[in-house]
């Protein structure tokens, strides 16, 4: 489960980033063809944040659909999988999102 790692990397960057003020919320975009489960770093995140400045932080995560443009044809479409194919039968095709694994926002408790 690579998820456990990719979560304790997420607490680390986000609390190295937050130069220890607490953190209320960070949003996560993890796009649906990066690979990496979206349900188990939800699993994983309020273990690996205890005793953290992300500890009872809430934790939203986005995960935008796969979109791809054809190379062949220029036409722009979802896509449910890496090896998606165009309706013009293409294959050749730059994908332009959901492979997205990014800490967006982050939230802080105001500075006493």
């Amino acid at each position: 489960m690579h998820e456990l790692s990719i979560t304790r990397n997420i607490v680390a960057i986000v609390g190295e980033a937050a130069a220890g003020r607490p953190v209320r919320r960070i949003t996560l975009e993890i796009g649906k063809l990066s690979g990496v489960m979206a349900d188990a770093v939800r699993f994983c995140f309020d273990v690996v944040a205890e005793g953290t400045a992300l500890q009872g932080a809430i934790l939203e995560i986005r995960e935008p659909e796969g979109r791809a443009r054809c190379r062949e044809c220029a036409a722009e479409f979802a896509i449910a999988t890496l090896w998606a194919a165009c309706r013009c039968g293409s294959r050749e095709l730059d994908r332009l999102q959901g492979e997205e694994l990014l800490v967006k926002t982050m939230e802080l408790e105001e500075a006493a």
